[in-house]
């Protein structure tokens, strides 16, 4: 038997997605966005508690095009399936894979200081062969298939094999271009050259499109729900290892190798 209240109206609710850290696969030790990571607590968004809209905090440098494009599909499919609008709230940085996320929502509202853009795809390594000279070491690789050494960090770069590299991102970087066109047409400012990897900080992403306007979440919310808007908060669970204050060695790396991705942004 349920029991109404006459005369009681049911507050909006929103539910908040927090989308922070470096993305990557489903096997990141650290804390990092993945699509198998945050599926249920996306779905959980969408479907638990009748929300009237669903918005994304981003705070992401990049990472896998793979698992942004996952996620960023995720988020879609669910919002046409409950029918609701997205909204993205992006906070230091969404840039590059963090900035597909954000296109996966109606709007994109930022900080006047927020760095959005970096619409490119980059790959970066170290090269040794010098040094295993230098010190005696001789390195052996033996491989059936001529490609299987493909940019050995080991021995000195062939130009053919930066030619197939270079033939692998294009394509990721077309796919990069043709999410971002699809979810933002014509807010996208006419003639500019928004692909080739430069980063916009605050109202010159909103000036070129990339980004719809300057707001925060609360007072945005507010804004367009009312003030009494309920906000309910889902973010990724930390793993019980960091819970308790456990580092593993792979987590230690890890870390490092998050740090790279957010200090190209000065972060």
């Amino acid at each position: 038997m349920k029991l109404r209240i006459p005369f009681v109206t049911k507050q909006p609710r929103v539910s908040v997605i927090r989308l922070t850290g470096v993305i990557g696969g489903a096997g990141r030790v650290g804390s990092g966005l993945s699509d198998a990571g945050t599926a249920q607590l996306i779905e959980r968004a969408f479907r638990r508690g009748k929300p009237v809209a669903v918005a994304l905090i981003v705070n992401s440098p990049g990472g896998s095009p793979v698992q942004s494009s996952l996620i960023a599909a995720r988020v879609r499919r669910l919002a046409d399936e409950c029918k609701l609008p997205v909204h993205a709230f992006v906070e230091d940085v969404a840039a590059s894979g963090g900035y597909w996320l954000a296109c996966a929502a109606d709007d994109i509202w930022a900080d006047d200081s927020s760095i959005l853009g970096s619409i490119g795809v980059i790959s970066a390594g170290f090269g040794f062969p010098e040094f295993l000279s230098r010190h005696g070491i001789e390195r052996r690789v033996h491989t059936a298939g001529g490609s299987k050494s493909f940019l050995d960090p080991f021995r000195p770069e062939k130009p053919e094999d930066v030619a197939r590299l270079i033939a692998l991102q294009e394509p990721i970087h077309q796919a990069f271009i043709a999410q971002v066109k699809a979810r933002r047409g014509a807010r996208l400012a006419e003639g500019a050259d928004l692909f080739t990897g430069e980063v916009f900080v605050g109202r010159q992403a909103v000036a070129v499109g990339l980004a719809d306007g300057i707001g925060h979440v609360v007072p945005k919310l507010k804004q367009l729900y009312g003030d009494k808007v309920q906000m309910v908060l889902h973010e990724q669970k930390r793993p019980f290892l960091r819970r308790i204050g456990v580092e593993a060695a792979s987590q230690a790396m890890t870390a490092v190798e998050d740090r790279g991705h957010w200090a190209r942004f000065g972060l």
